[in-house]
């Protein structure tokens, strides 16, 4: 007689459909997802009301900016460009005047005028700085008429316009900046100098102007007695820029600053 096994009482589920399957699962999900929505469309309806009620400021800065743009624009096309040109055409002659000062044997004074003040119709390097102020020919006219002053003996105009001067330019940057220096030195005024020689020589790193205008700096706070100082940028020159010409001799300089520093 064959004996058979008794079910259990378990239920079995019935089997479900993948889209029964679906909806079962993401059932617990709709609502969340509703409130997600929800909050987008309340988020994006706001922005809309922040529009439209602000749209006159929008509209407003927008043409202020485009405005600008086109300002800028033909400020470039009509009048800095013309500007710029028209500088150039002026500086030609006060450069020639110049330059024939700068290698000439007598009458150097009276070459250094025509280039500063002109003649004639010519604009001079002064005319030039104050009318073409912000060009790069007006820029150059401050310089050229710096050195003019400067060569003159005229010092104070000197740094009056090397002052106007600027440059990113690695050598021209620092050089300007050590002829202030220079010119303060030689009108006696030492504490001056020495901060535009430490202006040139932290303006740019070169092989070329930073020893030259540490030697001048050191030298200088030697005269107002910042011996300490003298002594680091003394030893800077003999560590860094051991093949400069300014460290040819620098050791009897560090010993001078040490025992002045006692």
């Amino acid at each position: 007689m064959a004996t058979y096994k008794k079910r259990g009482n378990k239920i079995r589920k019935p089997k479900l459909n993948n889209d029964d399957y679906l909806s079962d699962v993401e059932f617990d999900g709709e609502s969340s997802t509703q409130e997600i929505f929800d909050s987008l469309d309340e988020t994006a309806s706001k922005s809309e009301e922040w529009v439209e009620k602000n749209q006159k400021i929008i509209y407003t800065v927008l043409g202020l900016l485009l405005f600008s743009l086109l300002a800028y624009l033909a400020y470039g096309k009509f009048i800095s460009g013309p500007k710029e040109i028209k500088a150039a055409d002026q500086l030609a002659f006060s450069k020639t005047a110049f330059t024939a000062a700068e290698s000439a044997v007598a009458k150097k004074d009276s070459l250094y005028n025509v280039a500063l003040n002109g003649v004639d119709n010519q604009f001079g390097l002064l005319k030039i700085s104050e009318k073409y102020s912000g060009t790069k020919a007006g820029n150059m006219a401050n310089h050229m008429a710096g050195m003019a002053y400067l060569k003159m003996d005229k010092y104070e105009n000197a740094i009056k316009y090397l002052n106007k001067f600027s440059s990113t330019d690695a050598v021209l940057g620092p050089t300007v900046k050590g002829k202030i220096g220079d010119a303060f030195a030689d009108i006696n005024q030492l504490d001056d100098a020495y901060d535009y020689y430490k202006q040139a020589l932290n303006l740019q790193n070169n092989s070329l102007t930073t020893p030259l205008y540490l030697f001048k700096a050191a030298n200088t706070a030697m005269e107002i007695g910042k011996f300490d100082e003298a002594l680091k940028m003394f030893q800077r020159i003999k560590n860094s820029y051991p093949k400069s010409e300014e460290a040819k001799s620098i050791g009897v300089y560090i010993n001078r600053a040490k025992y002045a520093s006692r």
